[in-house]
C-alpha cells in the first residue's frame, strides 16, 4: 500500500470513528430560515411616537426604510400588498447632562432613545416575535465646542444605528441585537445627583 492510500485508509477509519464521512463534509448546509417561506414582501409601518417629542416618529421611519432598502433583502411595498409587516413605537427619549463646565453650564449631553417593534405576518394576522426596549445611546459635546454635535445631530446618529439594528434582527433573527432591561432603563431615566436642579430631565 503506497502513502496515498495509507492516508486515505486512516481518514476512513477516523471518520467511522467519528460517525462522519469525507462526504458529509462537502454537503450544502444553507443557513437557518429567520422568516417562514410565505414571507417575500415586507412594509414599514410608520412608528407610533409615545415620547414628548414632537415630529420623532416621521424621520426614524423614513430612515429604517431607506435601511431595508439599502439591504435589498425583500422587497419594501405598501403594507396592504405586504406578508409581513415591521411595527414599532418609540417609547423613551432621555437626555441627560453628564458634563459641566466651572459655571455649571452643560458640555456633554447623553441621549438616550428606546424604541419597541415586532414582525406581523399579515397574511395569519399574528405575531412572529418582538424585541423590547432596544436602546439607542449618543453621547456628545455641546454644540458651542469644538466637535460638538447638536441634539437633532445626535439623534439622526442614533436612527442611524437604531435602523440597521431593526433590518439585522429581522434578517438574522433572535439575538442579533439586544435590548436594555427595564431596570437599566429607569435607572437612567434620573439625571446624576451632581446636576443642578435646573437641568434637563427625561422628556
Amino acid at each position: 500500500m503506497n502513502g496515498k492510500n495509507i492516508k486515505t485508509a486512516a481518514l476512513a477509519v477516523l471518520c467511522g470513528a467519528l460517525g462522519c464521512s469525507p462526504a458529509a463534509d462537502m454537503q450544502y448546509r444553507p443557513s437557518a430560515q429567520i422568516l417562514p417561506q410565505n414571507i417575500r414582501s415586507i412594509a414599514i409601518r410608520p412608528f407610533a411616537n409615545k415620547t414628548q417629542q414632537f415630529g420623532l416618529e416621521d424621520k426614524f421611519t423614513l430612515r429604517v426604510i431607506d435601511e431595508f432598502l439599502r439591504r435589498g433583502v425583500y422587497p419594501i411595498v405598501p403594507e396592504r400588498e405586504a406578508d409581513g409587516v415591521i411595527v414599532g413605537e418609540m417609547s423613551r427619549y432621555i437626555l441627560l447632562p453628564v458634563q459641566y463646565d466651572a459655571n455649571l453650564v452643560p458640555t456633554a449631553y447623553k441621549l438616550i432613545v428606546i424604541i419597541n417593534f415586532r414582525f406581523l405576518d399579515a397574511k395569519k394576522n399574528i405575531y412572529l416575535w418582538e424585541e423590547n426596549n432596544l436602546e439607542g445611546i449618543q453621547t456628545y459635546a455641546a454644540s458651542t465646542l469644538p466637535g460638538g454635535m447638536k441634539e437633532e445631530e445626535a439623534r439622526e446618529a442614533i436612527w442611524d444605528v437604531m435602523a440597521r439594528d431593526i433590518a439585522t434582527r429581522t434578517y438574522e433573527g433572535f439575538g442579533s441585537v439586544s435590548g436594555a432591561s427595564q431596570r437599566k432603563i429607569l435607572a437612567t431615566d434620573v439625571a446624576p445627583s451632581t446636576a443642578p436642579a435646573k437641568s434637563p430631565a427625561a422628556r
